[in-house]
Formats: C-alpha cells, structure tokens, sequence
C-alpha cells in the first residue's frame, strides 16, 4: 500500500532540498567557472581567477541572501504592484474572512492578505514563515473563480505556507538576481578590457569565458534544478490544498479557468517570479521554455486532482 505524505513529510523533504541547494549551486557554479577559464589559460591560472570571481559573488549572494531574508517578501509584492487588504475594508472584507478560514482549516496562522489589481488569475504566497506569511491574488481571480474554487487556490497557496516552499522560493528569486546582475558586470568589463595589447587581450578572453560560465549557469543549470524541484512542490501543494478544503474537484476547476488567463503584465519583466504563482504569469511560451518551466503541465495536474475526487 502506498503511504500518503503528510504536511511534515513535505516540510522534511523542502528542508532537505534546500540543504542540497546550498551545496549544489556554489559546486556547480565553481566548477563551471574553472571549465570554462581553462579553456583560454592555464589550469593554475584558471584556479585563480575562479576563486578571485567565486569569492565577491559568494558574498554578494549572502549580503543578498540577509537583504532579502529581512525584505524579499515585501520586494516581491512591491514588484507584483500589490496593496495589501483588512478585515475593515468593506469592499474585500468577504476575501479576507475567505483566507482567514483557509488558515483556521490548514491549521496555520492567518498571512497577510494583498490584491492585485490585474484583471488576470493569479495568486502567489510568500514570506519567510507561516507567521509572517502573506498571500496575493488578482482582482481577475477574485471576481471570476466561485467561492469553492477561489477557496481551493487559497488553500493551494496555504499548502505553500505550511510546507515551507515560500522560504525556498525566496533564497532561489534572489540568488539568481545577483549571479545575473554579475555576469552583466562582467560582459562589460570584457567589452572594455577585450580591444587593447595582448595580455589585455588575454583578460579580456577569460573575463568572456567567465560571463559564458555565468551565462550557463543563470539560463540552464539554475532552471534545471529549479525545475527538478517545482514541479514536485505543486503537486504537493495540490494535493496540500485539496486536503485541507476536501475538495480537490473545486481546485481543479479553478485551475482550468486560470489557464485561459494567467498573464499579469507586472510581472513580465520579473520572470523570477513565475515559479511563485499558481500558474505561469507570463504570455505563451515557446517550446524550450516549456521544457524548463517550474509548473508540471495544468493537465496533468487537473487529471490528479480530478482523481483524488473520485478516490
């Protein structure tokens, strides 16, 4: 007989996969950078040069890392252009009361509760801990899923909360963000060092094999392994969610309608972001992002769920 996970099991295996990405990223990413210097210098050369780069980027990532353990919460909802809602505004009061009885039902403190004002369907939790969590939706999911099917999404983003996958969102979001405004430093600087003499020349060669290196690793070796993640995350987070409502049949429902309209413009420019939300908030996407794409595909997640409902 097949054991069923619990909340704790998903919060143990998150935990593990966030050891293994603190181990995983720095090994990969100093690997990559020494490959590809060796290939212009010598190897005791490229030593060098990889731990001159791997150094200031390993604390600019921690710096980072602090920066956005004390504000990556209120970063992301700034991005999302999202306000923040209370139990006293008359016009959300009933959204409000909706998340505050998900929480009670997941057995979870009630996050903070923002709206964002795309007329899209989306959601997104984020926040360090299930006590100083926040939840966001659009105003397009709110006025178009019933109130059973708007229910499922909250509890989907609850199971986020409870699971912990809201702490290793943020460590992801923002380690990326420094890896990429790195190698953009550094394609300038090999653009500037890369017309003179020929030890110049020579700098100018390693400093573009390092940006090659960080190139790989931000574009494939990042989305790989967010991906290896992710997509296990919201199932459980499905699954979580379906739990907690007992009614795996409204979220699935949800789910089928978000898909014909989950872009939030917002967050266009944000594409870190889109491993957050329910559903992929950009616009279409073409066949190799698809490959990398942090969701499993919506079908397969409906055909779960629907199954569930039936079991």
């Amino acid at each position: 007989m097949k054991t069923v996970k619990t909340v704790y099991d998903h919060i143990r295996s998150n935990n593990i996969k966030t050891i293994l990405l603190v181990i995983c990223f720095p090994l990969i990413f100093i690997a990559l950078v020494f490959l590809f210097t060796w290939i212009v210098v010598p190897a005791d050369q490229a030593l060098d040069t990889t731990v001159s780069v791997a150094i200031p980027t390993f604390v600019a990532c921690a710096v980072w890392l602090l920066i956005s353990w004390a504000f990556g919460d209120s970063m992301m909802l700034h991005s999302a252009h999202a306000h923040e809602i209370f139990d006293t505004d008359k016009e959300n009061r009933e959204i409000f009361r909706a998340v505050e009885n998900v929480a009670i039902a997941a057995g979870l403190p009630r996050p903070r509760v923002y709206i964002i004002d795309d007329d899209s369907m989306n959601a997104f939790a984020t926040g360090r801990s299930p006590r100083d969590a926040s939840v966001a939706l659009t105003r397009g999911i709110i006025k178009k899923l019933d109130r059973l099917e708007l229910q499922g999404v909250i509890a989907h983003e609850m199971a986020h909360i409870g699971n912990r996958d809201i702490r290793l969102d943020m460590m992801l979001i923002t380690g990326v963000g420094v890896t990429v405004f790195a190698a953009d430093i550094i394609l300038r600087l090999a653009m500037t060092t890369n017309n003179t003499d020929d030890n110049k020349n020579n700098a100018g060669a390693v400093l573009l094999m390092v940006w090659l290196a960080f190139m790989v690793f931000n574009w494939i070796v990042t989305p790989i392994l967010r991906m290896a993640i992710s997509r296990n995350r919201e199932y459980a987070a499905d699954a979580t969610g379906a739990q907690i409502t007992r009614n795996p049949a409204a979220l699935a429902s949800a789910l089928r309608k978000i898909t014909t309209d989950s872009r939030v413009e917002c967050l266009d420019k944000v594409k870190s972001m889109a491993a957050v939300c329910i559903a992929y908030p950009g616009g279409p996407r073409e066949f190799v992002s698809s490959l990398m794409a942090t969701h499993p595909p919506v079908e397969k997640r409906i055909e779960r769920l629907e199954s569930m409902a039936q079991g």
